[in-house]
């Protein structure tokens, strides 16, 4: 069978520049016997010319689309059906795979409270968004002596976003940089948030003095 499936592309035919992970198609599988799946086929394994022969009567396509396996697998179906599938698929992949945002908070190892109070709230804002935070404390100079004093503070930081944040690296020190990693939980819900009200609630009510 010397040009495949009629009217059905060969490699000659499909033009432009041929790529590396191009599939084989029609008469360009050499393998003697091959692995046939595919809609309304009968799957099992057929000599080369005999797949061939199914392809062209259905006026569709033979691809190669598991080279390395023994024998190799093929499929009966329309090729640029095929590649628009694949592409299909790969798009949908891409669009899964999300690019990660790391937003970056810096300390000083003597942060005050109004400071702190502040990038604690960037964080907040950051995390709801879904990007993670890389936060910092920075040791200019002799400030390296209170490098405790930066992990506490770092520790205090992951402490007050655990409601919006799961901890990816604890404290390391590299260099100048004592760093902490921090990624968005899912949000919780308006109950749950409401929730530490209620406890605070319910525990003052405990405390205030009884009436005899």
């Amino acid at each position: 069978m010397g040009g495949g499936p009629k009217g059905k592309k060969n490699r000659n035919q499909r033009g432009g520049k041929q790529q590396k992970e191009e599939l084989a198609i029609n008469d360009e599988i050499r393998a003697p016997e091959v692995r046939l799946v595919g809609d309304n086929v009968d799957e099992g394994i057929y000599p080369i010319l005999k797949a061939l022969k199914i392809a062209e009567e259905m006026e569709l396509d033979l691809i190669e689309i598991a080279p390395m396996a023994q024998p190799p697998v093929c499929k009966i179906m329309d090729y640029q059906k095929y590649q628009f599938q694949q592409k299909k698929k790969l798009k949908e992949q891409k669009a899964k795979a999300t690019k990660v945002v790391v937003k970056e908070i810096r300390f000083g190892p003597q942060t005050d409270e109004h400071d702190y109070n502040f990038k604690l709230k960037h964080a907040i804002g950051f995390l709801k968004e879904g990007a993670k935070v890389k936060s910092y404390v920075f040791f200019k100079g002799r400030s390296i002596l209170f490098k405790e004093q930066g992990e506490v503070l770092l520790l205090r930081f992951a402490n007050d976003l655990e409601d919006y944040a799961k901890v990816d690296q604890m404290p390391v020190l590299e260099g100048k940089r004592m760093t902490i990693m921090l990624s968005p939980k899912k949000q919780t819900s308006k109950k749950k948030e409401a929730a530490p009200e209620a406890k605070e609630a319910k525990t003052e009510a405990a405390e205030a003095p009884q009436e005899d």
